[in-house]
C-alpha cells in the first residue's frame, strides 16, 4: 500500500480537504480509483486546535463531514512512511514552516483558507478535488 502525505502549516484547511478527498475516491466502491491501494494522511508543522469551520462548512456541503477531525503534528517517521509528500502552498510561507524546504516535495500552491469567505473557500476546495483526481489518475497509471 502506498501513502501519500498531505502537509500544511497548520493542518486545518487544505491539507484536511485534500486527505478527505483522496480517501473517498481511493476507497469508492466500483469507483474509477477502486483498484488503487493507497491510503492518504495529512499533518502540519504548526497543528492547528481544530479543523477551519469555514472548510468543514464547505466539505459539509458536498456530503464530506471532517468537522470532527483533529489536526496532527508532522512527524519524521510520517515523512518516512511516505511514498509521496505533497504541501500545500509552501511558496507563501514567510515563517520558514514549511517542510519543501527540509524535504523535497511537490507543491500545490493552493491558497490558504485561513479568514477566507465560504466562497473563496468553495474554491479552493474545488482545487484540492481536481488536483487529487489528477494525483490518483497518475498513481493508476504508474
Amino acid at each position: 500500500m502506498k501513502t501519500i502525505l498531505f502537509v500544511c502549516i497548520h493542518n486545518s484547511g487544505r491539507s484536511q480537504m485534500a486527505e478527505a478527498f483522496f480517501n473517498l475516491l481511493a476507497k469508492g466502491k466500483d469507483g474509477p480509483f477502486d483498484k488503487l491501494r493507497v491510503n492518504g494522511i495529512s499533518a502540519g508543522t504548526q497543528p492547528g486546535e481544530k479543523v477551519n469551520p469555514v472548510v468543514a462548512e464547505a466539505m459539509k456541503e458536498i456530503g464530506i463531514d471532517i468537522s470532527g477531525n483533529k489536526p496532527k503534528a508532522l512527524t519524521l517517521e510520517m515523512v518516512e512512511q511516505a511514498d509521496r509528500m505533497i504541501t500545500m502552498g509552501c511558496g507563501d510561507d514567510a515563517a520558514g514552516l514549511c517542510p519543501a524546504k527540509i524535504i523535497e516535495t511537490e507543491d500545490w500552491e493552493l491558497d490558504d483558507p485561513k479568514g477566507k469567505s465560504l466562497e473563496q473557500v468553495r474554491k479552493i476546495r474545488d482545487e484540492v478535488r481536481t488536483r487529487v483526481i489528477k494525483l490518483l489518475g497518475e498513481l493508476q497509471s504508474a
